[in-house]
């Protein structure tokens, strides 16, 4: 079983490599529109309404997991089929890179119309009033947080609970990326969501900020500036998470990141992350390099504790 759920992984990685995401019926997407669908139902300005929604999407999630292991059970090739299949579904690494260089390609040639426009493809910003900087800036921060929630989490998740781990973590961040921003509509009914997806991502995003530090060296950055911003800087992010791979980030890449962020909904001034100067097109591509080392490597650690996971519930089955 450890085993199956070993090469499931790596085998979902090199799909999501090869292939990147489904370009039809993507099964994250169809997950959303479902849940739009159940929000218009039971949608309510309370945190009660909220927690209720957000239980039965994530753990309908989990049930469908569970059942598509329990049938992979039946022989290792099916597991490490269904495995795969999962994983590939979930990961988005190689969108998360194709965006990013495609971002720092416009920065590159002066293209500000292109990267204002691809910006959303990254992250929820207002990117009207941003200069190549500010959407340099963006990008790289986006890059860093999505390194973890799109590659380091799922990957840790599905190698310590197999697929429903992989679905279960899947749902709970796009639920986050949906309603748990701080919007009026959301302020109260995305509480449950947002908390969740922070509880789920606390030990992928230290893990993603460490590979980083480790890493850096391969991308021509610094291992020691990153640990140093890590350990300096990420604290003081407003979320618990994305702090900690952008701070390593910024390290690494020895940029600064931080300051005045403008979404839809409201203006934040983030605290200041490493030391430098801002970053430019060069630093988004490095950003990448770098996104794609962390993926592989923590590819790697994840098939390892999938092995060993995978073995000992096995055993207790058993």
């Amino acid at each position: 079983m450890g085993a199956a759920r070993a090469i499931g992984l790596l085998l979902g990685m090199a799909a999501d490599g090869a292939l990147g995401d489904p370009r039809r019926a993507h099964p994250v997407a169809a997950f959303g529109r479902f849940a739009g669908v159940v929000e218009l139902r039971l949608y309510r300005d309370n945190r009660m309404a909220g927690a209720g929604f957000t239980a039965l999407l994530a753990g309908a999630a989990v049930l469908l997991g569970a059942s598509a292991q329990r049938l992979g059970r039946r022989g290792p090739v099916l597991e490490a089929t269904t495995t795969a299949v999962a994983t590939w579904a979930v990961l988005g690494g190689t969108s998360l890179a194709n965006e990013g260089i495609a971002m720092g390609r416009a920065l590159d040639t002066g293209d500000l119309a292109a990267a204002r426009e691809r910006l959303p493809n990254l992250c929820g910003r207002d990117p009207s009033a941003l200069d190549n900087r500010g959407l340099a800036r963006a990008a790289v921060e986006s890059v860093a947080e999505n390194t973890s929630d799109a590659v380091v989490a799922p990957l840790l998740w599905g190698a310590v609970a197999g697929i429903p781990g992989l679905l279960g973590y899947r749902a709970v961040n796009t639920l986050d990326a949906m309603i748990g921003h701080r919007s009026q509509r959301y302020r109260r009914f995305g509480w449950a969501a947002a908390r969740l997806d922070d509880l789920a991502n606390l030990v992928p995003s230290r893990l993603a900020a460490l590979v980083t530090a480790a890493c850096a060296p391969v991308v021509g950055g610094s291992a020691a500036e990153s640990w140093r911003a890590f350990r300096r800087d990420a604290a003081a992010h407003p979320s618990p998470n994305a702090g900690q791979v952008e701070a390593a980030f910024a390290g690494a890449l020895e940029v600064r990141l931080g300051g005045r962020t403008v979404y839809p909904y409201g203006v934040e001034d983030r605290p200041v992350l490493g030391v430098g100067r801002m970053p430019d097109a060069g630093h988004v591509t490095r950003a990448v390099e770098l996104s794609r080392v962390v993926g592989a490597v923590t590819g790697a650690l994840s098939a390892m504790i999938g092995l060993f996971f995978g073995r000992r519930f096995g055993a207790r089955r058993r």
